[in-house]
């Protein structure tokens, strides 16, 4: 596993999630499109997993209720795939979840993400429900997590 350092990043480090989107997702987005996404929402959390100085994934959630925490974008640059650098932000979102006092995870994933699906399911989220996306014209599988015990 790619041990990767995970850093907290603010606003100014848009342009950089943008980049890293790019790589990842199509269509591509601009910081703009972020911009716009995080207006109104609170508790916007972005992180970057890098070695080096060298960025590898990055990871953007905000709060969706006072007691949940909706995880928007986990991604991964393809060269740096399976080496674990999704688990670990993953973690850091959990760990950072549980100190800011949110009581569950809520992330949406599309059905042919396998990857993002099989880690869901190894780190015990559930599945809740499935949403059309009328962007993608596609389903989403809906995934929840309690990060604190019944």
């Amino acid at each position: 596993m790619a041990e990767v350092k995970i850093d907290i990043v603010g606003p100014a480090e848009i342009p950089l999630i943008a980049d890293l989107y790019g790589q990842i997702f199509r269509p591509t987005r601009d910081a703009a499109f972020f911009r716009r996404r995080f207006q109104g929402r609170c508790n916007v959390l972005m992180l970057v997993a890098s070695q080096q100085n060298d960025p590898m994934g990055f990871y953007i959630g905000f709060e969706l209720k006072p007691t949940v925490f909706f995880s928007w974008f986990y991604g991964v640059v393809p060269a740096y795939r399976r080496t674990g650098i999704a688990s670990q932000l993953m973690d850091a979102v959990h760990a950072w979840a549980i100190e800011q006092g949110y009581e569950s995870i809520r992330f949406e994933c599309h059905n042919q993400h396998r990857p993002m699906l099989h880690l869901a399911i190894a780190r015990m989220y559930d599945i809740v429900g499935i949403r059309w996306d009328p962007d993608r014209g596609d389903n989403l599988v809906i995934f929840e997590k309690a990060l604190t015990a019944p």
